[in-house]
């Protein structure tokens, strides 16, 4: 038997929110960063329709392909999975009945696979894939809203990847990834879309990312919100952290000064 994650899940959302949030990268030992923090409050307030984890939550810190540096401890797959079933686990408690729960699938969470396959390729449907431990959330690559936007982990790369991925796609389309937090719009003959990248729900400084050398990064902590009218995606939102401060709206959601 073999086993094919979807490769998209179509749902309608009439009126009414989605969150899309991404690039967790969650190690044990690790305080809530303010993003996160800002997600379970938003989450409470806003009762989401659909709730999108965008892929990359399971950093896979063992299982890199980036080399470590020198003797560092790294977390154990255990370890980053236990934590990621605790995190997962308290979202889903703030959603409203109802709301759709989707994991799409990254990079970083395809080495948890990739891992098994590669070492004992003989025990598969005995050994327990990564979407095996987070059963009441519907893994796939992507999730189509409306049939007019698309949410997927990511599509093109690059310093434009926001704009190519709308322009070429036809659509909205909203990708993690490039942990950049930002909306591009893009409109032609037929009418108004987005590129939005919705950031990262870690630190960017923080030790996951030990690869790019303290090199200088676009990376931003946040996350998206989309809200929907008579079926009608209205202009895409962020939330995003400043000066450890989390805004939406122009509105300070979650002080880390103050926590």
């Amino acid at each position: 038997l073999i086993h094919m994650l979807a490769v998209a899940l179509d749902l309608k959302i009439d009126t009414g929110v989605a969150i899309v949030f991404n690039d967790a990268h969650w190690w044990p030992d690790q305080p809530k960063t303010v993003a996160h923090e800002a997600l379970l409050l938003l989450t409470k307030e806003l009762k989401p329709r659909a709730m999108f984890a965008n892929g990359d939550l399971l950093d896979g810190a063992r299982i890199s392909r980036h080399a470590p540096h020198g003797w560092a401890e790294l977390p154990t797959v255990k370890e980053e999975l236990e934590v990621c079933q605790d995190y997962m686990y308290e979202i889903e408690r703030l959603l409203p009945r109802g709301c759709h729960k989707a994991w799409h699938m990254g990079n970083h969470c395809n080495r948890f696979d990739k891992a098994l396959v590669a070492a004992a390729p003989e025990f598969g449907g005995v050994v327990e894939r990564l979407e095996d431990h987070f059963s009441r959330w519907a893994f796939s690559w992507s999730s189509c809203i409306n049939d007019d936007v698309m949410v997927k982990h990511r599509h093109h790369n690059g310093v434009h990847a926001a704009y190519n991925n709308t322009l070429k796609g036809g659509r909205t389309i909203v990708t993690g990834h490039l942990h950049r937090l930002l909306v591009t719009p893009w409109s032609d003959y037929n009418r108004i879309r987005w590129g939005v990248d919705a950031g990262t729900l870690a630190e960017p400084d923080a030790p996951q990312f030990e690869y790019v050398e303290n090199n200088p990064s676009p990376h931003t902590s946040g996350f998206a919100v989309l809200t929907f009218k008579d079926g009608r995606l209205l202009p895409p939102e962020l939330v995003s952290v400043v000066d450890n401060k989390a805004w939406f709206r122009s509105q300070c959601v979650f002080d880390g000064d103050k926590a």
